[in-house]
């Protein structure tokens, strides 16, 4: 009986509370230092960490590893109790489960061989190189390792886009028209300065001594002209004449290998939500429809005589509402950005310790860019067609892209140091993006928009991510066309037809992204008026806002789970002194 009774004691020990979230820890500690060396991340402890020197293996046989290390953890995460774990430890595995979810999901369905869409891309993320500071000679040294590694990573790349050609696995060929652009550059550059490549050699840090910054310029140079140009050139040749010709002509994800699990699973991944593409589909019906009637209200207010057609040409080609040269441009949003600085403490009442810099769109990608894209020390405005970025709309893409968007909700996450890596490091985008897009119309709240045309730029860009829902689903589920999706947001925003075109092009390409968005706002805006309600005067929106923030990225559902606790302490922040 006393040996029966030690046997069972081990299994009686495992399943204390304590061990399950140590055991919880174990896997995601071992799994997430293994993904960092897969994709060659930075090396170094957390905070001191340096660039690789290595660019990811992305052959097949590291694709079946991967596949198998997820495999083994989802099996792992499977046995874990998840009423043992603590309160924090149950938002880490909501987190860390859909992580794994939707890594698994994109090996399951090959996305390895799809590595470039209309929005994005594997070389284009390597020759963006403003944002990736150099302090030291060691990361000059990495930096020029990773330069010629490019010939092995490129060869891996087109391989892996043969075999997606062969089944029909490609971003729809309509996507694809002069996406050769940013290739190119590279490959007929003459020279390493002609080249993006160069711009961390321009000015180095003084802490190097000019005799070793000239060597490493000397070495850099040969890198660049010896390894990557002639790479780039290998991947036009077959870009053009090979890969576009045969890439597949049908728009529609569900019409993709994969078909309808396809498309619902990246329904899954960027919204985090259980939901149809018709319950989507209707859901963005019903947004446009209440957008649609705030804007005739503008319309009026501002004395507009002719019908809704007509306010939008007015809109889209009256010159005043233009900037006349990129550095008026630049220089509205940076006023945008620091008059926000001026209203913050109003309503957040912890603010992230990092700045943030204003730089343009490089040169390279700004034809097929966004207006703009935020991050966590950068603020990213397209220069490029001044006609195609109307004035009204800068102070929504400020606010979303920069403060309090992107440039301060994703170092807030950075700065958490007591959550997991995974966490303060990663990036949901419903929550990331539902964020930004509540910024813009938190910006009515805080009188960010100064006149009436401006307020109709913040409606028209909610107009346009409500219109998402619509087209997504129009697209890769119902079957519309690329004139169909063009046409519904010509006719329900106030974007130009060079924006309108550009993105219909990216949700084709990239099938789930855009319904992030606006499902991600209106859950926030959904939660927030649940605790308005049920605090009534106790509500603090300053607790609000950082209690959202503080999560970190998440999904859906654990937001939810924060708020309902949120209301039920009484609508107390996670920082009191601060409220």
């Amino acid at each position: 009986m006393r040996r029966a009774a030690l046997l069972l004691l081990p299994l009686l020990v495992a399943a204390a509370p304590q061990d399950w979230n140590a055991r919880f820890k174990a896997i995601y500690s071992d799994e997430y230092a293994w993904r960092l060396h897969s994709f060659a991340q930075p090396e170094g402890p957390r905070g001191q960490r340096i660039m690789s020197a290595h660019l990811p293996d992305v052959s097949p046989q590291a694709q079946a590893e991967r596949t198998a290390m997820w495999e083994k953890v989802e099996g792992q995460l499977a046995t874990v109790p998840q009423d043992r774990l603590t309160a924090e430890n149950r938002v880490n595995f909501a987190v860390y489960k859909g992580q794994i979810d939707a890594l698994l999901a994109a090996q399951r369905f090959h996305e390895w061989e799809k590595p470039a869409n209309s929005d994005s891309s594997f070389w284009g993320d390597l020759s963006s190189v403003d944002d990736k500071p150099l302090r030291s000679a060691q990361e000059y040294r990495n930096f020029i390792g990773q330069l010629t590694e490019v010939p092995r990573y490129f060869d891996q790349q087109i391989v892996n886009m043969k075999v997606g050609e062969a089944r029909g696995f490609t971003p729809p060929k309509v996507t694809l028209a002069g996406r050769d652009g940013s290739i190119a550059m590279v490959a007929n550059a003459k020279s390493a300065e002609e080249t993006g490549f160069w711009a961390p050699f321009k000015t180095m840090p003084a802490n190097i001594p000019a005799a070793e910054q000239e060597t490493l310029r000397a070495e850099a140079r040969k890198a660049i002209m010896t390894s990557v140009v002639p790479s780039y050139a290998k991947l036009l040749t077959y870009w053009q004449g090979d890969y576009v010709p045969h890439a597949n002509p049908e728009l529609a994800a569900e019409k993709q290998p994969g078909g309808a699990a396809y498309y619902r699973s990246k329904i899954r991944e960027f919204t985090t939500l259980d939901l149809t593409p018709d319950q989507i589909h209707a859901i963005g019906l019903q947004e446009v429809a209440s957008i649609h009637a705030e804007m005739l209200a503008v319309m009026k207010q501002v004395g507009f005589k002719g019908d809704f057609p007509a306010f939008l040409t007015f809109l889209r080609t009256d010159p005043r509402f233009y900037a006349k040269t990129p550095d008026e441009l630049l220089k509205d949003a940076a006023w945008i950005a620091k008059t926000f600085d001026g209203k913050a403490a109003t309503w957040f009442g912890h603010l992230p310790r990092r700045r943030f810099a204003i730089i343009p769109v490089p040169a390279a990608i700004a034809p097929f860019y966004t207006a703009g894209r935020g991050g966590d020390g950068v603020y990213l405005v397209n220069t490029q067609n001044l006609p195609s970025r109307p004035l009204y709309q800068l102070t929504a893409l400020t606010l979303h892209e920069s403060a309090p968007g992107h440039a301060f909700q994703i170092p807030l996450a950075a700065e958490a140091k007591d959550q997991p890596e995974f966490r303060s490091a990663g990036y949901i985008s419903a929550y990331g993006e539902g964020w930004a897009l509540y910024c813009e119309r938190l910006g009515d709240e805080m009188g960010m928009y100064q006149t009436p045309y401006d307020r109709f730029g913040m409606l028209s860009y909610q107009m346009w991510r409500a219109s998402r829902l619509v087209v997504d689903t129009g697209v890769h589920h119902l079957g519309w066309t690329r004139a169909q999706a063009i046409a519904f947001l010509h006719d329900n925003t106030a974007l130009s037809d060079h924006e309108i075109e550009t993105e219909v092009d990216r949700y084709i390409s990239w099938p789930g992204q855009a319904l992030s968005y606006y499902l991600g706002e209106k859950t926030i805006r959904d939660d927030r008026a649940k605790a308005e309600k049920a605090l009534g005067p106790k509500f603090n929106i300053r607790a609000f806002h950082d209690t959202i923030l503080a999560l970190g990225s998440v999904p859906m559902s654990a937001l939810n789970a924060r708020v309902d606790q949120f209301i039920a302490e009484g609508g107390k922040g996670p920082y009191p002194d601060e409220e």
